[in-house]
C-alpha cells in the first residue's frame, strides 16, 4: 500500500515538474514554444520635447498661452519687456545715420579734393606759360642790351619778371602736391568711415535680433506642456519658461539582443498602447540603435571584476507610426506600449522606408 502511494506521488511530482518546465519555457518564449513573433513591453512613445528659454534677460510682461494648449509655429508664448531693447535699437540706428553722414561728407570732400587737383594742374599750365613768356622776353632784352638798344634797368626788370614766373610755377606745383596729399588722406579716412558704417550696421542688426528675442515663439506646431513663466517674473538667459511637444511622434522599443537576429528595417510592427485601452496601431521598423541601451548610460557597468552573470542586453529599435490611423493624435511622448514584430515577414530595404 505504501509502495503504491509512493509510486503515485512520484508520478504526480514528475508530472508537476514537467508542466512547470513547460510553463517556464512558454513564459520565456523558448523552444519548443519559440514562435515567429517577437514581443516586448519595454517600449514607449517618443518625441522631441523642446524646452523654451529666453536668449536675454528681462521681466515677463505677457504670457498669452496656457498649459497643454495647442499652438502653431510662430505663436507667441512669452513676451519679455522690450522697452530697453527698443531704445538700444533706436540708439544704434542713430549711430548708423551719423556714420553714413560722415561717409557722405567724405565723398563730398573727395570730389572737392579732386577738383582742387584739376585746378592745381591748370595753375601749373598757366604758370608754365607765363614762365615761357617771361623767359622769351628776358632773352630778347638781353640780346637788345648787348646791342645797346635797351637799357640795363629794362633788362633787370625783365629778369625779375622771369624769376617771379619761375617762383609762380614752383608754387603751382606745390599746390598740386598738397591737393594730391589731401585726396590720399581723404581716401584713407574713407576706408575707416566705411568700416564704421559696417560696424554700425552690425550693431543695428544685433539690437534688432535682441528686440525680436524678447518674443519667445513656438518653433513648430505642437502642444505646450507646463508653462512656468509668469507675468512680472524676472528671467535670465536659459531660464525654462515652457516646453513644447511636437505633433510628430514615434515608438522606441527595447528588444533583447537575442530577439534581433531576424529583424530588419522595413518589417511591419503592431503595438498596443496601455493608456488608450490597449488600442492597436501599426508601424514600420525605421532604424536600429548603434549600441545597446547600457552603452548610453552615464555610469556603465564593470564586468571585469567579481562574479559575472550574463544578462541579455536590450537594443532600442525606432518604429515609424503609420499615418491616418484612429487615435494617433492622442499619442504623446512617454506612453507605454507593447510592441510585436512578426520576424517571418521579409523586411523592406531601408531606402524604401518612408521618412516620417
Amino acid at each position: 500500500m505504501n509502495a503504491a502511494f509512493r509510486s503515485i506521488s512520484t508520478y504526480v511530482a514528475l508530472i508537476v515538474g514537467i508542466v512547470g518546465v513547460f510553463i517556464v519555457l512558454y513564459a520565456w518564449n523558448l523552444p519548443p514554444f519559440h514562435g515567429t513573433v517577437e514581443t516586448t513591453n519595454d517600449a514607449y512613445v517618443r518625441g522631441q520635447v523642446t524646452l523654451l528659454s529666453p536668449q536675454l534677460a528681462g521681466v515677463i510682461v505677457d504670457v498669452p498661452v496656457q498649459d497643454y494648449q495647442k499652438v502653431k509655429k510662430g505663436d507667441l508664448i512669452v513676451k519679455i519687456d522690450d522697452r530697453i531693447y527698443a531704445q538700444k535699437l533706436e540708439q544704434a540706428e542713430a549711430q548708423l545715420a551719423t556714420a553714413e553722414a560722415s561717409l557722405d561728407n567724405s565723398e563730398q570732400s573727395r570730389k572737392s579734393a579732386e577738383a582742387n587737383i584739376v585746378s592745381a594742374k591748370a595753375g601749373i599750365e598757366s604758370a608754365q606759360a607765363a614762365l615761357n613768356a617771361a623767359k622769351l622776353t628776358y632773352e630778347r632784352t638781353e640780346t637788345l642790351l648787348k646791342n645797346n638798344v635797351t637799357t640795363q634797368s629794362e633788362s633787370e626788370k625783365n629778369r625779375a619778371a622771369y624769376d617771379q614766373a619761375q617762383a609762380s610755377l614752383h608754387q603751382a606745383q606745390a599746390t598740386e602736391l598738397v591737393a594730391e596729399q589731401d585726396l590720399n588722406t581723404i581716401v584713407v579716412s574713407r576706408r575707416s568711415l566705411e568700416a564704421s558704417v559696417g560696424s554700425a550696421k552690425a550693431a543695428v542688426e544685433l539690437t534688432r535680433i535682441d528686440l525680436q528675442n524678447t518674443r519667445i515663439i513656438a518653433p513648430q506646431d505642437g502642444t505646450l506642456g507646463e508653462v512656468t513663466g509668469r507675468i512680472g517674473q524676472y528671467v535670465s538667459v536659459g531660464t525654462q519658461v515652457a516646453s513644447l511637444v511636437p505633433n510628430h511622434v514615434w515608438v522606441v522599443a527595447n528588444f533583447k539582443e537575442t530577439q534581433l537576429e531576424n529583424m530588419t528595417v522595413g518589417q511591419r510592427v503592431t503595438f498596443t498602447v496601455d493608456a488608450l485601452g490597449h488600442q492597436a496601431f501599426t508601424g514600420t521598423i525605421e532604424r536600429f540603435a548603434p549600441a545597446t541601451g547600457s552603452e548610453f548610460s552615464v555610469i556603465k557597468s564593470d564586468n571585469a571584476t567579481g562574479n559575472f552573470t550574463k544578462v541579455a542586453q536590450r537594443i532600442p529599435v525606432r518604429i515609424a507610426i503609420d499615418t491616418d490611423q484612429a487615435l494617433t493624435d492622442r499619442l504623446v511622448p512617454g506612453m507605454s506600449v507593447v510592441a510585436k514584430i512578426d520576424i517571418a515577414q521579409e523586411g523592406a530595404a531601408a531606402a524604401e522606408v518612408e521618412t516620417r
